[in-house]
C-alpha cells in the first residue's frame, strides 16, 4: 500500500529546503507523487493545472515570468495561489518575485528555496516523492545485493531464507531487507526494494534471535535500497517434480508492470544453498551482459551432432 501523505514540514526537513514564506502552511499535506513546472500557468493557461502537485520553479520559468507585464504577473501568480498547491519550491539562484512572498503569507502556502540547481532539484524531489508516496507492496522474503544484482529470496517460512542470507553476507554481499521487503515500481522495468524503517539493518535468525548486521559485520554489509533484478525461490526438494537441469527454461515473475527473472532452487541436505543463490545471481548477471551459458552449451552440442565444431 502507498503512504497516504507526508506533511510539508517533513518534506522540508527531508530535502533540506530553506523556508522563505508561508510558515503557517507547514502542517498541510502532500498526497501526489508528481511535480509540476508552472511555465504555462505563468503565461495564463490553467486548463490542466494539477493543484495537488508540488510546483517547482526553475531559472527559465522565473526568467520567462519577468518578461510579462507587471499586472499579468500579479494576476497569474495570484491565481496559482488561489488554486491551492501544497507548496512551491524555487531552485538555487532563482530571483524570487515579491508577489510569491505576499501570496505565500496570504494563502498560507509555503515557498522554499533549494540548495541545488533546477535539474538536480527536480530529480531529487521526484525520487523522494516516488519513494514516500508511490504504491508499495510488502513481500515476505530477504533482499540482498549480490555483486551488484538485487536478489530477492522468497519461500515458505522456515525454508532457510535468513540463514542463506547470513552466509551470503559473510561472503561479502550486502543485506537490504530481511523478513519483509517493501517494493515499489519507480517506472516499468525498475523495481526498488527496501526494508521497513523499523527493520533496517536487522535480521531474525531462528535459534539466535535478532542480529544487527552493521554491528556484526560492519557498515559495508548493509545498504538502504536496491533495484531488484532476480527472484530466487527456495522450496523443499520434490522428487516427483521436474527441475530444469540446463537452464533453458526462462521463467519470469511479475510485480506491478515489471517482469523479472525467477529461479527455483530445491533445498535438501548436503546442498550449500547460499552458494547456489550466489551462482544464480552471477549467472543472471552474465545473461544481462549478453552471455547465456545454457544457450551456448546447447549450440555447441548441436554443432557437434551435426559434425561441426570442435571434437
Amino acid at each position: 500500500m502507498a503512504q497516504e501523505f507526508i506533511t510539508i514540514s517533513q518534506f522540508q526537513i527531508d530535502n533540506n529546503l530553506e523556508l522563505l514564506a508561508g510558515e503557517k502552511g507547514l502542517d498541510q499535506k502532500i498526497t501526489e507523487d508528481e511535480i509540476s513546472r508552472p511555465g504555462l500557468e505563468f503565461a495564463g493557461f490553467f486548463d490542466f493545472f494539477e493543484n495537488k502537485r508540488i510546483l517547482l520553479v526553475g531559472s527559465k520559468d522565473a526568467s520567462f515570468l519577468q518578461t510579462l507585464p507587471r499586472d499579468t504577473i500579479r494576476e497569474n501568480v495570484k491565481k496559482i495561489f488561489e488554486l491551492d498547491p501544497p507548496c512551491i519550491v524555487f531552485s538555487k539562484n532563482v530571483k524570487i518575485d515579491e508577489v510569491f512572498v505576499e501570496g505565500a503569507n496570504k494563502y498560507n502556502i509555503p515557498i522554499f528555496r533549494s540548495n541545488l540547481k533546477t535539474t538536480p532539484t527536480s530529480s531529487k524531489l521526484y525520487n523522494y516523492l516516488q519513494e514516500r508516496l508511490a504504491e508499495k507492496i510488502s513481500i515476505h522474503g530477504t533482499l540482498l545485493d549480490i555483486n551488484g544484482m538485487g536478489t530477492l529470496i522468497i519461500g515458505k517460512s522456515g525454508i532457510g531464507k535468513s540463514e542463506t542470507a547470513l552466509d551470503l553476507i559473510k561472503r561479502g554481499h550486502q543485506l537490504i531487507a530481511d523478513d519483509l521487503v517493501e517494493v515499489w515500481e519507480k517506472e516499468p522495468g525498475n523495481l526498488i526494494g527496501t526494508a521497513p524503517k523499523i527493520l533496517k539493518r536487522y535480521m531474525e535468525i531462528r535459534g539466535i534471535g535478532i542480529v544487527d548486521v552493521v554491528t556484526m559485520f560492519g557498515a559495508s554489509a548493509y545498504r538502504d535500497k536496491k533495484n531488484i533484478r532476480l527472484v530466487v525461490e527456495l522450496e523443499n526438494w520434490d522428487e516427483n517434480k521436474y527441475y530444469d537441469r540446463l537452464g533453458l527454461d526462462s521463467k519470469k515473475i511479475k510485480y506491478f508492470n515489471t517482469e523479472i527473472a525467477h529461479v527455483t532452487i530445491p533445498v535438501l541436505p548436503g546442498r550449500t544453498v547460499s552458494l547456489l543463490v550466489e551462482s544464480a545471481a552471477m549467472n543472471e548477471k552474465l545473461k544481462l551482459l549478453g552471455h547465456n551459458s545454457a544457450v551456448d552449451f546447447v549450440s555447441r552440442v548441436d554443432a557437434r551432432a551435426a559434425g561441426k565444431g570442435d571434437k
